[in-house]
């Protein structure tokens, strides 16, 4: 406190004037009018470069392009390409005054070019101010945010929202560390489990640009076998960058790449870092003081500098599918990479899903596996329990539980946790045939068929009616529909077994890592936490419920769901057990019993490429409501070629649920077209579909018409 202030408190104490005491009230009370920014009126402009060329934040399909402005002499030494400026956008063309435009609505953007002279040939409106001089866009983020657009018939704009975070003041004044000297080429350690692992590592090192896809086996050394791949990259003096599902792999690959690099050589870059901390560590790899990044899936975009490699972890799993516009996945984002930087790839999992089989399939990738010996070391054994298993098991009619599943769990309980899968209640079935569960598909377009109340049995892809249905394999007429009925399993295990803990883990509570201590911990698919020393056993209850989900992709998913979870269990040779209850006749069981996820997903391969299903063909989903989505087909300049499947109802959404993405307005009847083309087609359907949806909004936009390229489930 000043002395004045000092004079003016005993002043008051001593029964001062009140009058100043209210001004002193009015004056901390008012508002300080926030300084509007100049509109540089009469303003000198910069004399070698006077136009900046601007990406504005205006993600609408229709502005998706870039816009000039005059860059006032002032402002020259910051508005370089790459920072973010202020810019008055909307303003008409009388309002000109002094050959400057003015008015229009203050909005964000970016430098993306200084240029000496316009294309427009108007008058042009002067750039509001420099929000910072810190450089966030390069020329290589600006090109493959272009590319991504360009796939997913989105807007630039929309891109750069994904791609780069929000800026944090405090973060940005503060220095980022000097970048350390590259490590030493790391020993391959567990690689040498692989044929080609070391190799591998070597070429990496080498400053080769290899490109493989590695079925990693079962067992926690997959991190470090990934954070060895990391530290080979940067050996070579180039960077590095692996996206993962989720917060809890990112850690777990957080601590091995710290035991294999040390301290402070990586970023981690995921939403629970806060937004300073998560902004620091980007700028940190953009000022190239980090040249190695893990995080999930906003980290497909980290500005890596001279990237010698990019890696995704389990690529099958739904988080990395951005749910933002133009909702781009990670997988697809990072093959952009590979091509356009011409660095490594390597897309590891435990399982294997179709895209990833395509890309061997291809010869674009080359596969990394271990050989049968190793994997059944390696892998727990596996049971299967069916049907006819069960109509005869007094245990499971009881209590839901086979006398299989029992045994596994008291045998495990004796050295150690018990993991129980259950489905999740949101696991609604297709149609199948009830002798032997061959899904029942279209005649037509082989989508899936399935029978609401409203309407008789009928395609969800094309909505043709099918009567007279029969099964294309055994010829039986009846369907089945299987219930999810696993709410009771911890309830029903907790008395079974009353002396035994029983632990859970699903979307209101996940645990990341329980003790090795005997324990039941029933989780759902996705959620199930790390054992220390491996589980001793593993349950995989109500296998139908997700073997029966209306989904092209059910058995993939499945089978990479149950191999997520057995993989968390302990080998054979440690007395490792899992007991799966589903059919053993049906291939995704099959595949899990013989631990043969890549055969898997090949023959998938081959049946997709026969009946045109994606990955080999491309797909679009068009919604709307009724009557806009025809009108928005009818005009759209679709390419020769493109199959319109549909439309077919969507259904309507339930006010009282959470929306998930994609799902229409609580209240209005939506409808759905898939728009499919052939192998090379999907770069011009993109570019249609971005075409006559820039044209609608353009006109007015009216009811909205949402467009999805690559759609994750098609039904």
């Amino acid at each position: 406190m000043s002395s004045d202030d000092e004079q003016s408190g005993r002043s008051a104490d001593g029964g001062g004037p009140e009058q100043l005491a209210l001004i002193r009230e009015t004056v901390r009370k008012a508002k300080v009018p926030r300084a509007k920014p100049r509109t540089w009126r009469g303003a000198a402009l910069a004399r070698e470069f006077p136009v900046a060329r601007v990406v504005v934040n205006k993600g609408v399909l229709h502005l998706d392009q870039f816009f000039d402005y005059a860059v006032p002499e002032e402002l020259d030494e910051d508005a370089q390409p790459g920072v973010r400026v202020r810019v008055r956008f909307g303003a008409g063309a009388h309002q000109v005054r002094g050959g400057r435009r003015e008015g229009g609505r203050l909005i964000d953007g970016f430098v993306v070019e200084r240029r000496a002279d316009s294309d427009y040939s108007g008058p042009l409106a002067a750039l509001a101010g420099v929000v910072s001089p810190e450089p966030v866009l390069s020329a290589e983020l600006l090109g493959l945010a272009r590319a991504v657009a360009d796939r997913y018939a989105g807007s630039l704009a929309d891109v750069l929202q994904l791609a780069i975070p929000p800026r944090n003041a405090r973060a940005e004044s503060k220095p980022s560390p000097e970048p350390p000297k590259p490590p030493a080429a790391p020993d391959p350690g567990t690689w040498v489990r692989y044929g080609k692992g070391a190799a591998f590592l070597d070429a990496l090192a080498a400053g080769g640009a290899p490109r493989a896809v590695w079925t990693a086996l079962p067992g926690p050394e997959w991190a470090d076998e990934l954070a060895r791949a990391v530290a080979a990259t940067l050996a070579s003096g180039r960077g590095a960058l692996v996206v993962v599902p989720d917060g809890r792999v990112a850690a777990r690959l957080d601590t091995a790449l710290t035991a294999v690099l040390g301290e402070g050589r990586h970023a981690l870059l995921t939403a629970e870092a806060g937004p300073e901390k998560r902004y620091r560590e980007w700028l940190a790899v953009r000022r190239g003081s980090v040249r190695a990044v893990i995080g999930t899936r906003a980290a497909m975009f980290a500005p890596v500098r001279d990237l010698g490699l990019v890696a995704i972890w389990d690529d099958g799993d739904g988080s990395h599918s951005e749910q933002h516009a133009p909702q781009p996945h990670a997988r697809e984002v990072l093959l952009l990479r590979a091509a356009h930087d011409k660095c490594g790839f390597l897309l590891g999992s435990t399982g294997c899903t179709v895209e990833a089989a395509q890309l061997v399939e291809t010869g674009w990738a080359l596969p990394i596996a271990a050989d049968r010996e190793q994997v059944r070391n390696a892998a727990p054994r596996v049971r299967t329990v069916g049907d006819g298993d069960l109509a005869r098991d007094e245990a499971a009619r009881a209590a839901r539980l086979p006398s299989l599943a029992w045994q596994a769990v008291r045998d495990g309980l004796k050295t150690g946790p018990v993991l129980v899968q259950v489905p999740r209640r949101g696991y609604v079935p297709r149609l199948a045939c009830e002798r032997c569960r061959t899904p029942a598909r279209c005649r037509h377009c082989a989508g899936p068929l399935e029978a609401s109340q409203q309407r008789e049995l009928h395609c969800a892809w094309c909505g043709r009616a099918e009567a007279g249905w029969q099964c294309v394999e055994c010829g039986s007429t009846r369907l089945r529909a299987q219930v999810v009925g696993a709410r009771r399993t911890a309830e029903e295990l907790g008395r079974a077994f009353p002396a035994v803990p029983v632990r859970t883990s699903g979307r209101d509570h996940v645990l990341d890592s329980v003790p090795g201590r005997p324990a039941l911990v029933v989780s759902t698919p996705g959620a199930e936490p790390v054992a220390e020393g491996g589980y001793a056993a593993a349950l995989l209850l109500d296998g139908w419920a997700m073997l029966g989900r209306p989904d092209l992709r059910a058995g993939e998913e499945a089978l990479r769901r149950w191999t997520q979870a057995a993989a968390l269990v302990r080998g054979q040779g440690e007395g490792g057990v899992v007991v799966v209850v589903a059919e053993p006749t049906l291939r995704p069981v099959q595949a899990l019993v013989r631990w043969d996820p890549v055969g898997h997903a090949q023959r998938e391969l081959a049946e997709r490429a026969e009946l045109g299903f994606p990955p080999v063909s491309r797909m679009a989903a068009v919604a709307g409501r009724v009557g806009v989505l025809e009108a928005f087909l009818t005009a759209a300049s679709l390419p020769d070629g493109v199959e319109v499947l549909g439309p077919v109802p969507l259904p309507m959404t339930d006010p009282a649920r959470p929306r998930r993405a994609g799902d229409p307005p609580p209240g209005e009847s939506w409808e759905r077209a898939l728009l499919r083309v052939r192998p090379g087609g999907g770069a011009a359907l993109a570019a249609a579909l971005k075409a006559a949806q820039a044209g609608r909004l353009a006109r007015g936009g009216g009811d909205p018409v949402r467009v999805r390229i690559d759609p994750p489930d098609i039904g």
